[in-house]
């Protein structure tokens, strides 16, 4: 279908170039760029995340080490294991599989990854030179969603981006680098008055909610381009934000769940870690 902004198949070509990349480097400086990946408890939806992740690392020729902690983790002890990998030079980008358990400072302990090794790009460093347009590790999702824009060509400049949801993962590094893409911006949430016909307004609407099937017609103008990030687990069954059979004869483009935003995160992982490998070993 031509309106289907297809993540995976994109996803495909970018994991196909890393592939060549990676070769290159690992035959230019003998080293193998190499993620760590943190997961404290037994999360089922994280664990299945983090397999994926391992996988894709696999698949481009990267290293990829699992360090799994149990639920009960002391604070001290998990912050020992960061120091640790901050301190490994064959360590190259590190990633704390979210959420972790309630009783552990996430902010906290995020801010204490490496800056360099900080592949999800959530550390106060990464967000302050996002916010300043300056070279940073951009958390996976919204770059992944600007590389989907890229590849088909869709206009920003000048275009109304209205973003359901402002959390620090998607909403607002995603309203950044669309403001960088000279894009008009609004960003919704919980306490937003009118949503429905803010969202309206939007050329570009992006959903990240994780509230399935919110987002309808009714909150759609005729050819806007969708994008749905949203991810909702109902007895076993994955749904998006956006309700996709009855939005699709409203827009010009639109990310399909699953295929379109998920694969597209993990692919920018990717290359997320190959820029923390080649800032570290040049």
């Amino acid at each position: 279908m031509d309106k289907i902004l297809d993540g995976s198949a994109l996803a495909k070509k970018i994991r196909t170039n890393l592939k060549v990349q990676t070769e290159e480097y690992i035959n230019k400086y003998q080293i193998v760029p190499h993620l760590a990946v943190i997961l404290v408890g037994t999360d089922p939806a994280s664990e299945t995340y983090v397999r994926f992740k391992e996988k894709a690392c696999h698949q481009v020729g990267m290293k990829s080490t699992l360090i799994n902690l149990p639920e009960d983790i002391s604070e001290e002890k998990l912050i020992e294991e960061i120091e640790k990998l901050n301190n490994d030079k064959s360590i190259h980008g590190i990633l704390l599989q979210l959420p972790i358990p309630k009783h552990l400072d996430s902010e906290k302990i995020i801010n204490l990854i490496n800056p360099e090794k900080d592949v999800d790009g959530f550390a106060n460093e990464n967000v302050a030179k996002l916010c300043k347009n300056q070279d940073a590790l951009v958390p996976c999702t919204p770059l992944g969603i600007i590389r989907l824009l890229e590849e088909y060509n869709i206009k920003t400049q000048g275009e109304h981006c209205v973003i359901l949801g402002r959390s620090q993962i998607v909403g607002k590094p995603m309203a950044q680098l669309m403001l960088q893409k000279n894009s008009t911006v609004t960003i919704c949430h919980s306490k937003t008055k009118n949503l429905k016909e803010i969202a309206k307004q939007a050329d570009i609407l992006i959903a990240a909610i994780g509230k399935a099937h919110m987002v309808d017609e009714t909150f759609i103008k005729d050819g806007a381009v969708v994008i749905d990030v949203g991810v909702s687990r109902i007895n076993g069954k994955i749904y998006g934000d956006v309700d996709f059979d009855k939005v699709i004869d409203k827009v010009s483009y639109i990310t399909p769940m699953p295929g379109g935003t998920g694969p597209m995160t993990i692919a920018c992982l990717l290359e997320n870690t190959l820029k923390c490998y080649l800032n570290l070993v040049e």
